[in-house]
C-alpha cells in the first residue's frame, strides 16, 4: 500500500511538473509496477526507502531470465531511475539506489521503411468509391506527407490546419507544440475530405474539431488506423510487417535520401535530440558519402 502512495505521487509529478503525455506516464508507472511485482513474487517486504542497489540488480537479472529484451530492460531501468530521482527530489529517500544501476547495451535497430513505390501501391489500393475510402486516403497522405505519429494523427484538429500558410499545428510528446509543413497532395485530400465527406457523418459532441472521424462521429482510434493500414498493405500485395509508424519512418528516410537537412527533419519529426534523427542516415550510405564529398575540404 505504501508503494502505491508514492506511485500516485510519481504519477502526479510526471503529469503536472513534467507535462508528459498519458501514454508516457502509463509507461513509467508500468516500469515501477514491474519492480513491485518482482518484490511481491520474491516475498520481499521492502519499502521504497529500503531499496538498495542489489535489489534493483536482482530485479534486472530476473527480468533478463524471463526473456525481456535488452531494449525493454533499458527502458524499464530508465523508468525506475526517474522514480527514484522523484523520491530523492521529495526528500523521501536520502540516497538514490538506482544511480549505479547499469542498463544493458541495446543494439540500435534500424526502422522498417517502405519505398515510394510501395507507399503508392498502398494508397492506390484504397477504394475511393466509398466515403471511408476518401477519408482513408486523406489520412494516409497526411501520415506520410507530414511524418506524424499515429497519436498525433488521431488528435489532429481542424483548427490547427493553416491552409493558406501551408502548415499544421501538432501537439506531440510531452505536450510539445510544433509546426509541420503541409504538402500539396495532403492539403488537397484533406480539403476534399472536409468539404465532401466529413459533413455526411453525424458528429458526436466533443469531437467537432477532430479532423478524422469514424462511422459513429468520434475520433479514430490508434488500433483502427493500424487495421486500415494492415488491410491495405495486404490488398496491395506487400508482405512487410508494417504499422502507422512505418509511414513516419518512410517520411524521414525519403527526406534524408533526398538530401534534406537533418536539423529540419528533426524539427518536423519533433525529436528532442538530433541523435534520434541521425538513425535515418544509417539507411542510406550514399547520402553520407555525398555529404562528405560535398562539404569536406579534403574530399
Amino acid at each position: 500500500m505504501l508503494w502505491q502512495t508514492y506511485i500516485n505521487g510519481f504519477r502526479d509529478y510526471l503529469r503536472l511538473e513534467r507535462s508528459l503525455s498519458p501514454n508516457s506516464v502509463q509507461a513509467y508507472l508500468h516500469d515501477v509496477g514491474a519492480l513491485v511485482s518482482y518484490l511481491e513474487f520474491k516475498g520481499l517486504s521492502v519499502k521504497p526507502q529500503e531499496i538498495e542497489l542489489h535489489h534493483l540488480q536482482d530485479f534486472v537479472k530476473w527480468a533478463n531470465e524471463l526473456g525481456m529484451s535488452a531494449r525493454t530492460q533499458a527502458r524499464v531501468i530508465s523508468g525506475l531511475k526517474s522514480f527514484f530521482k522523484y523520491l530523492l527530489l521529495e526528500d523521501i529517500i536520502s540516497g538514490n539506489p538506482s544511480e549505479l544501476l547499469e542498463s544493458p547495451r541495446a543494439g540500435r535497430k534500424l526502422p522498417d521503411t517502405l519505398s515510394i513505390e510501395e507507399i503508392n501501391k498502398i494508397i492506390d489500393a484504397i477504394d475511393l468509391s466509398t466515403p471511408l475510402g476518401e477519408r482513408n486516403k486523406a489520412m494516409l497522405e497526411t501520415l506520410y506527407g507530414c511524418g506524424l505519429r499515429v497519436s498525433e494523427l488521431t488528435e489532429m484538429k481542424i483548427s490547427g490546419i493553416f491552409f493558406n500558410e501551408g502548415f499544421i499545428r501538432i501537439i506531440g510528446k510531452g505536450d510539445k507544440e510544433r509546426l509541420v509543413p503541409l504538402g500539396t497532395v495532403a492539403k488537397k485530400q484533406i480539403l476534399l475530405y472536409i468539404n465532401d465527406i466529413r459533413g455526411q457523418t453525424e458528429i458526436r459532441k466533443g469531437f467537432e474539431d477532430h479532423l478524422f472521424l469514424n462511422r459513429r462521429g468520434k475520433k479514430l482510434s490508434r488500433v483502427m488506423i493500424f487495421y486500415i493500414i494492415r488491410g491495405l498493405a495486404e490488398k496491395a500485395g506487400i508482405r512487410k510487417k508494417i504499422s502507422p509508424h512505418t509511414f513516419r519512418h518512410s517520411f524521414a528516410t525519403h527526406l534524408v535520401e533526398g538530401g534534406a537537412n537533418l536539423r529540419a527533419v528533426q524539427e518536423m519529426l519533433g525529436h528532442a535530440s538530433i541523435t534520434t534523427t541521425e538513425i535515418y542516415t544509417h539507411l542510406d550510405r550514399d547520402y553520407l558519402r555525398s555529404n562528405i564529398i560535398q562539404f569536406h575540404p579534403r574530399a
